[in-house]
């Protein structure tokens, strides 16, 4: 079977749209296995291989595999599954996959490609030691269970590029000592060893924790689609073919020769990328992968420049090599996908050509379908959508991403931003929910939580678990299931005990310890993203995120919790109500101040007062105005705008809201095609952060007006802010359905068309005035 299509199509064979689980074994009969003399700490890259006869092919054939680091699984040389889905020891994800499609009478081969990158693995990898591991479900399906009756090789060809990267460093593969089509059926194993067998595998609490913990994933598998890379922008020493990259053609550089082509996939994307090649005896071949070209390099960093153009610009970026062997029909694709928008494609022939047969990529990334549609004639407005959704989408993968091509690692300020626009854009909790399961796994003794979890490393930005409380209240009101939440406010808990030692007896904080990031803001006494501090040890904007924790955190209490935590929440709340007025409140400047000393401002400060409700709502839509005027105060980035547009909103002021959107249009007239990680669009580090995708919620939740009401949605509240728009649309996702709304101005009057799903009602409120929604269809003259 051609492996491209196989590795297009095993997603869709394999992922149950319905949730229904697969009956699991009691225990697991087999072993961790491992290559026979390896000690698994260091890096490698190991095949594995096992002969499986049938009589008949089976109508379903269902394993559970896992692996450390990562696997890749094939059937009679056709990609069945990747994996595992990344997690920790004590929460190790395995996959189940039924193999019957790929499955036939007589004589199969199961082989798996197994790595280790050590000490070179990414920051979101956890490690115990190289190892792999197959259980069949049933019966017959035992038959693959892993032991010593399987086949194992190391293959020597591989070297990690070293050097630290977040992500996974690059790799160098000498196909002269690698081993070839050990995939395929008629492969010749007899001279390799038989695996070693390491120690039994069982599912968690069936054993005394020793190693890996092994948990079903609770995720679907990863989207694999073919995808093209359609343009050549440069090229030097050969001529090109016409058509080259963008449909299958031959190109061949000859002996003696040094070729460098730039590739242009002409949008940002995560792919593995594959080269067919021939020939070119011991060849160099260097693929390298860019976000973007870089003008140049200097005392402030890399300047980018228009991401559109590369004349005159430098190629930096990270890189696999490749020595070519000189036989037929060689194939590479990379061990883990790469992310670029750039490829320079470098070739050193020796004393034979080598020819390019084929170079492609194969997208990668969470299966999130896109049911949400918002309609309208502004074809800006469309772009911004479409690329918030791409940078949503690069940043999905077996966990959220703050970055695809630096760090891939789920920090919860990026986060709880991301799960947002999951629920107003997919109909699939299945990654907020995991998200919020393995945050609440990183918590500290002293309650609170890492800044990114998983993580090999430890790093603590403390306002960070903050947000994660507010995560938990938003999944709680956007999708219900009080148990889930429930079960995690022993860890809200926590968090709150943790900050509350660090609370004078007015409740302000007092020099929080750790990393204090707030956004990525440039402002007087801003320090790596932390806010400024008085000479007291305290901050307006800590406070203020404390405040609001306190509130989510009575409410949560109150309805699945113990009153009394909700009831102490509430004082405390108050308390630090009365002191924040009192402390930073400007009575000149008309706003709140950063520090009890009031010398330095900033639209954070102000923006979480409205949210929190410390000032009250006759004042709030004149300090919103002062906050939009102001150009003294600290401005918040990209990230940050998120919370300030909600403040403005809820300071009645969200019919502005499409005038908001300057950076976002910035970002589109420098040629990006994702979001940048801060304002600064030409020294930004990263080129695709979703925590600047809050457009994609607020279309919806601002400029069509539809929030939930209530927990789970329970009831919607639709509240429109058209502001210049005369005509709009659209439909988004609810826990009972989809929600779909239209509104039209004609002859100076509203029509207002709005659908709620089964089993719910509503309220739509137009200047100040409330009107009754029920389930179906509604219509509205205004």
């Amino acid at each position: 079977m051609n492996r491209l299509f196989s590795i297009i199509t095993f997603v869709t064979l394999f992922f149950n749209p319905t949730g229904k689980a697969t009956p699991l074994p009691a225990s697991w009969n087999a072993s961790w296995i491992a290559a026979p003399g390896d000690d698994g700490r260091e890096y490698g890259v190991y095949y594995f291989r096992k002969q499986l006869e049938l009589a008949a092919r089976p109508a379903s054939f269902i394993v559970h595999v896992s692996a450390d680091n990562r696997y890749k699984l094939y059937v009679n040389d056709s990609l069945v599954s990747l994996g595992p889905t990344r997690g920790d020891l004590y929460n190790w994800n395995y996959e189940t996959v039924d193999l019957a499609p790929f499955l036939l009478a007589g004589k199969n081969i199961v082989a798996a490609i197994v790595w280790n990158e050590a000490s070179h693995r990414p920051e979101a990898q956890m490690s115990f030691r190289t190892a792999f591991i197959i259980q069949g479900n049933a019966g017959a399906e035992e038959k693959l269970n892993t032991n010593n009756s399987w086949k194992c090789k190391r293959d020597l060809a591989y070297q990690p590029i070293g050097g630290f990267f977040a992500a996974s460093v690059g790799e160098l593969v000498d196909r002269n000592k690698t081993v070839n089509h050990w995939t395929a059926a008629g492969f010749d194993d007899s001279a390799w060893p038989l695996a070693n067998k390491l120690i039994d595998g069982q599912p968690k609490g069936l054993s005394d924790g020793f190693g890996w913990m092994l948990v079903p994933s609770p995720l679907p598998p990863r989207e694999m689609t073919y995808q093209r890379i359609p343009v050549v922008r440069k090229v030097t020493g050969i001529p090109i073919p016409a058509g080259f990259p963008a449909v299958k053609t031959v190109v061949t550089i000859p002996a003696n020769t040094t070729a460098t082509l730039l590739l242009d996939q002409t949008f940002l994307t995560n792919a593995y990328v594959t080269m067919r090649f021939s020939k070119g005896k011991n060849a160099g071949i260097s693929l390298r992968y860019a976000e973007s070209m870089v003008v140049e390099f200097n005392q402030y960093g890399a300047r980018k420049g228009n991401r559109n153009e590369i004349e005159g610009k430098l190629f930096s970026g990270r890189k696999d090599s490749l020595v070519s062997d000189g036989t037929n029909d060689q194939v590479y694709t990379n061990l883990n996908f790469r992310t670029f928008r750039y490829i320079q494609l470098l070739v050193q022939t020796q004393n034979e050509p080598l020819t390019i047969d084929d170079l492609y990529g194969t997208f990668t990334g969470y299966p999130f379908q896109e049911p949400a549609r918002f309609v309208t004639g502004d074809t800006g407005i469309d772009k911004i959508l479409d690329i918030g959704w791409r940078t949503a989408r690069l940043n999905a993968w077996e966990t959220y991403m703050d970055c695809p091509y630096y760090e891939q690692l789920q920090y919860i300020g990026d986060t709880r931003v991301q799960a947002m626009i999951t629920y107003y854009n997919s109909s699939d909790n299945r990654l907020p929910r995991n998200a919020i399961e393995l945050i609440d796994h990183s918590r500290l003794p002293d309650g609170v939580t890492l800044s990114r979890y998983p993580s090999k490393g430890t790093q603590i930005i403390s306002t960070f678990s903050l947000w994660y409380i507010g995560m938990l209240h938003d999944y709680w009101w956007y999708r219900g299931d009080s148990a889930f939440i429930a079960d995690k406010l022993p860890g809200a808990r926590a968090i709150l005990d943790f900050f509350g030692k660090y609370q004078e007896a007015d409740g302000s904080l007092k020099n929080t310890p750790y990393w204090t990031f707030v956004d990525w803001a440039n402002g007087p006494n801003w320090s790596v993203g932390s806010p400024p501090k008085g000479t007291d040890g305290s901050s307006a904007i800590l406070d203020l995120q404390l405040l609001w924790a306190y509130q989510w955190a009575a409410a949560l209490e109150s309805k699945m919790g113990l009153e009394y935590y909700s009831n102490s929440y509430l004082k405390k709340a108050a308390q630090l109500k009365q002191t924040i007025q009192r402390k930073y409140w400007n009575v000149r400047r008309g706003m709140y101040a950063d520090t009890r000393e009031q010398n330095s401002f900033s639209q954070h400060a102000n923006s979480l007062a409205i949210l929190t409700g410390v000032i009250n709502k006759d004042g709030m839509s004149t300090l919103a105005k002062r906050t939009l005027a102001d150009t003294t105060l600290t401005q918040c980035t990209i990230y940050f705008k998120y919370y300030q547009h909600q403040a403005l909103v809820k300071a009645g002021l969200g019919n502005g809201y499409m005038n908001w959107l300057d950076i976002w249009y910035k970002n589109i007239a420098a040629g990006l095609t994702t979001w940048t990680e801060d304002s600064n669009i030409d020294y930004t580090r990263s080129d695709c952060h979703a925590w600047g995708s809050s457009p994609n919620i607020e279309f919806f939740r601002t400029v069509l007006g539809i929030d939930s009401d209530a927990p789970g949605f329970g009831t919607i509240r639709i509240e429109p802010h058209p502001g210049k728009l005369t005509k709009l649309a659209g439909e988004m996702p609810h826990p009972n359905g989809k929600i779909v709304v239209s509104y039209q101005l004609e002859n100076g009057k509203w029509t207002m068309r709005i659908q709620l799903p089964a089993r719910t009602s509503g309220k739509f409120i137009w200047k100040g005035k409330v009107y009754a929604l029920e389930a179906g269809e509604n219509k509205l003259m205004i």
